[in-house]
């Protein structure tokens, strides 16, 4: 009943843009900017846990010596200033759709702000597979990063080895067992956890800097370049372990619409990007003193007894990055149900206050049920390692190029400053994909099957939402012709009938089939649809369209945003141009329910057809999705061949 409007949206676009402001973020700035380091950056802030480790004992090990090591971390510190400082904080933050952000939002801006061109179709696609992507993404992060918090434990003691993965398992357990019950409380927490965090990886990181000073040097691009030039095909092969350093970045972009732009980058510019740096310089000067130490820097530059309370500080920030990702697989599911690309699914609401915190039990329980096949499958870090980061840096790379769409055609930037800037990221960011696509045979293919499998589920649902409304487009009645022949001749009941529709042109199914096996009409008809804007949140007031045409007959168009809940009778309630005040107990609700039948018919692929069936007899129903009273629906089941 939901309806995407990506680019002919019924609002003018004046309009639009005051649809939704920051309001929201109503908290000093240095509170956003604490709450910021503790969900935005909990990803990337447990990078230096494996990403310099990787670099030199992973899939493509490179010599301990002072070359390599130099250049791979002039390589991170430019990777870092590159695609998180320059790309997401000071280029792509500003790309928000009216305070949000994501490949959704992003989507969603673009469509809106162009109508249907030629750029509409290729925007659409390459948000579809961002999507996809960020799925692979959200499985491998909470496997990854519990994993090589708790694989610290073999640095305390080796005996503790065999404890690795049931204690993993466990952790990862728990953290999917808690979702129902909300993460406000919890949340609180992540904020000071990880500033705490912070402060600790960047004291060991001038303990480690103290003993070989000379590693500051590193931040000299030469270094880069001089890496290169002793090996390109093993230099090129490294940056796959490189990128590992900047997983996460996304989250910049997608949590935008928590803390707002300025929170992200001071957090950034102040906290993360210093602490992380000055870490990874530490890491580097330890294995310049002692190559051997390379199986495990980051805990190896703690002093004996700190290290397990460096094990459990960084276990707790694990558990904090990896909710973040869960969090956001649900946030992307909600909007992709909102904008037509994922059928209705069960959406709980944990907080009365938030109405951001929810929980989707599917996703949650397949997310739990993947991640321990990759735990499991992949036993280590170091394993897993070699799945991780293709998923990453193939959604950076359409990010790259959804922002040259946005530069050339929505911002409209002089084409020769936008085809630069768009060179350059495209450049990097392909350069870091193509080293990734080595990876696939070693298990980069379990997060690219995933996306796969994804990106079928939301164009499947897309494709045949638009082939079901053709079809039932093709046995629809004008309204004119039913007004003047059925109206007078049919029998009115006292009451009120909402019929849900749709589109908002024609009869509804589900008003057809009534009058043809009832006979009857309530005295007010209300012809209902949803129509999903491209923005966030549409206010109340600006919500609902009435129109009247006569004989009783309203229609009514309820407009919501991407984010927005759809309440029906809340809405109803606040309405009274529709021939008065809506009463409960004299609202009848009507939906359509059509059974399926794949055909041969013109349109998609028969298996995709089944697909498409299968989806709607297992979606959450209309009457749950749009909280309609149990005891105030009626569902008029038909067959539709499609």
């Amino acid at each position: 009943m939901t309806e995407p409007n990506l680019t002919d949206s019924a609002l003018s676009e004046s309009t639009l843009a005051d649809l939704a402001s920051n309001d929201h973020h109503k908290e000093s700035l240095s509170t956003l900017a604490v709450g910021a380091i503790g969900v935005v950056f909990g990803d990337i802030g447990t990078s230096p846990l494996y990403s310099l480790r990787e670099s030199f004992i992973g899939a493509h090990p490179l010599a301990v010596d002072p070359a390599h090591i130099f250049g791979v971390l002039s390589l991170i510190f430019w990777t870092m200033t590159l695609i998180v400082t320059v790309k997401y904080v000071f280029v792509i933050l500003h790309a928000d759709n009216k305070g949000e952000g994501g490949s959704l939002a992003l989507l969603a801006l673009i469509g809106r702000r162009l109508g249907q061109n030629r750029w509409t179709s290729l925007t659409v696609l390459l948000g579809i597979i961002a999507t996809a992507l960020f799925y692979g993404d959200a499985i491998i992060t909470p496997a990854m990063s519990v994993l090589s918090a708790v694989e610290g434990l073999e640095v305390v003691q080796p005996a503790f080895a065999k404890l690795v993965l049931p204690i993993s398992i466990a952790i990862l357990i728990g953290l999917f067992a808690i979702q129902s019950r909300g993460t406000a409380a919890v949340g609180k927490l992540f904020g000071p956890v990880m500033l705490v965090y912070f402060a600790v990886i960047a004291v060991l990181g001038i303990m480690g800097i103290m003993q070989a000073p000379e590693i500051l040097w590193s931040i000299n691009p030469l270094y880069a370049v001089r890496f290169f030039a002793i090996d390109p095909m093993l230099s090129f092969l490294a940056l796959g372990s490189v990128i590992l350093a900047v997983t996460g970045a996304e989250a910049l972009y997608a949590d935008m619409g928590h803390f707002g732009r300025k929170a992200i980058m001071l957090a950034w510019l102040w906290v993360a990007f210093p602490c992380l740096l000055i870490n990874y310089m530490g890491q580097s000067a330890l294995l310049l003193r002692n190559p051997k130490l390379v199986e495990n820097p980051f805990f190896l530059m703690a002093p004996d007894w700190a290290r397990l309370p460096l094990v459990i500080l960084a276990t707790l920030a694990t558990i904090i990055a990896s909710q973040a990702v869960i969090s956001g697989a649900y946030s992307i599911s909600q909007q992709a149900i909102q904008l037509g690309f994922l059928p209705r699914i069960r959406i709980l609401h944990t907080s009365a206050k938030a109405a951001g915190q929810i929980y989707v039990p599917l996703v949650n329980w397949l997310l739990l049920a993947l991640v321990l096949l990759l735990v499991v499958g992949f036993k280590s870090s170091n394993n897993l390692a070699s799945a991780y980061g293709i998923a990453v840096t193939g959604t950076m790379f359409i990010t790259a190029c959804m922002l040259g769409i946005l530069t050339f055609a929505v911002w409209k930037w002089p084409p020769v400053l936008a085809a630069a800037m768009t060179s350059v990221f495209l450049i990097v960011d392909g350069a870091y994909f193509a080293s990734n696509v080595t990876k696939i045979p070693d298990g980069g293919w379990f997060p690219l099957m995933i996306a796969a499998i994804v990106f079928v589920v939301l164009t499947t649902w897309s494709t045949g939402r638009r082939i079901l409304r053709e079809r039932l487009a093709e046995d629809s009645m004008p309204f004119d012709l039913f007004l003047n022949s059925v109206c007078d001749k049919v029998r009115r009941v006292p009451g009120t009938s909402v019929f849900l529709s749709s589109t908002a042109e024609g009869i509804p199914p589900a008003l057809l089939h009534n009058l043809k096996h009832n006979h009857i009409l309530h005295e007010r008809v209300v012809i209902l649809t949803v129509v999903t804007e491209g923005v966030p949140h549409v206010p109340s007031e600006a919500r609902r369209v009435v129109e009247d045409i006569g004989h009783g007959f309203y229609r009514m168009i309820i407009r919501i945003g991407f984010m927005d809940e759809a309440d029906i009778p809340a809405e109803l309630a606040l309405e009274n141009r529709a021939g008065g005040a809506f009463k409960p107990m004299e609202t009848s609700y009507f939906l359509a329910r059509q059974t399926l039948i794949a055909s041969k018919r013109p349109g998609m692929a028969l298996w995709r057809e089944k697909l498409f069936a299968w989806m709607i007899r297992n979606a959450e129903s209309a009457m749950q999705f749009f909280r309609l009273p149990t005891n105030r629906v009626i569902e008029l089941g038909s067959q539709l061949e499609i």
